[in-house]
């Protein structure tokens, strides 16, 4: 710094302002600084900023990013929120493992990161959340709730899972299926409520396969499912990667959604219209979600939210296309 103010001719305090943008400088001035820093390639030293202002301007984002598109977009559009807020973002991949997701919350704590933002694996009661509160590391939980005292932003789950099974219902049928996400996770649990709610109140016969929010194991569940005889006529499937391996798996059979088996699913992947048929789906307002958790946490971080905290839900949308045989 002390050499690009000896080129520009200033001292080293404007060279801080033209960069912090902590005092309005004149045209000229700015423009000699900035040539300055030009010619000599000077770049700020993010560490020592960061020790000075004991804020290193940065997230973490611990989450699930493999095999999940969802989360994948989760992903960009907290980046996207955190970078207009000034801030960047540090990604640590949990594997829905409570021993990586442990691993990964340790290692964006040794990053000093401002706060972390997680979407939490069915053991992070015993793990990752002790952890970041004992260390008192703002935190918001997000896409899945817990019984943890945090801030925690979700879509909603039960109500829009009852919309997609009380529409195959209408349709008439009365043989459903559900392909269940990891067992433990409360978007599993409100999705399967929401489920069976509509079964029970409507007299319906209802299955309910272990998909392991895998494609893999989703593709193995419904093709045991569907294989024979008494097969159910709808499946209401509850997340995107599993919508994959259910596809696969009535493709494996020979049955054709929309005329043989009727499907709906939770999650809206972007393919969702480039299939034949495009399926019928709840959208989940991801960017709404990213961009609420982010404004939570700058809250805690400027000590500017209520002493107790918050569980928001983010509507989703109804996307009523071809595949439910509509």
């Amino acid at each position: 710094m002390a050499d690009v103010a000896r080129l520009a001719g200033v001292n080293a305090s404007t060279v801080s302002h033209v960069l912090n943008g902590t005092r309005t400088v004149s045209a000229p001035t700015r423009e000699a600084v900035l040539a300055a820093i030009a010619r000599t390639g000077y770049r700020q030293n993010a560490l020592a900023r960061s020790l000075a202002r004991s804020s290193t301007t940065t997230l973490g984002l611990a989450s699930r990013f493999v095999s999940n598109p969802h989360f994948a977009d989760l992903v960009t559009s907290i980046e996207s929120s955190a970078r207009r807020a000034g801030y960047s973002l540090v990604l640590a991949d949990t594997h829905d493992d409570p021993e990586q997701e442990l691993r990964a919350v340790h290692e964006l704590a040794d990053r000093r990161v401002d706060g972390v933002l997680l979407a939490p694996s069915v053991h992070a009661a015993d793990g990752a959340l002790p952890f970041l509160r004992q260390h008192r590391v703002p935190t918001v939980l997000l896409d899945r709730f817990t019984d943890a005292p945090l801030d925690q932003v979700a879509p909603e789950n039960t109500e829009a899972t009852a919309l997609l099974t009380g529409h195959l219902a209408d349709l008439g049928h009365t043989s459903l299926a559900f392909v269940a996400g990891l067992t433990g996770l409360s978007s599993t649990t409100e999705r399967l409520e929401g489920f069976t709610r509509v079964v029970t109140s409507r007299a319906l016969s209802g299955t309910v396969l272990d998909g392991g929010s895998e494609t893999e194991v989703a593709e193995a569940a419904v093709r045991a499912a569907f294989a024979g005889p008494g097969r159910p006529s709808a499946v209401v499937v509850g997340n995107n990667s599993m919508t994959v391996g259910t596809l696969r798996a009535l493709r494996a059979l020979g049955l054709r959604v929309g005329v043989d088996v009727a499907l709906v699913c939770y999650d809206d992947p972007e393919w969702a219209d480039l299939v034949d048929p495009a399926l019928t789906a709840i959208h989940q307002d991801v960017p709404a979600m990213a961009t609420r958790a982010v404004t939570m946490i700058l809250e805690r971080l400027r000590d500017d939210a209520p002493a107790a905290p918050r569980r928001e839900r983010i509507p989703p949308t109804f996307r009523h296309r071809a595949s439910c045989g509509c």
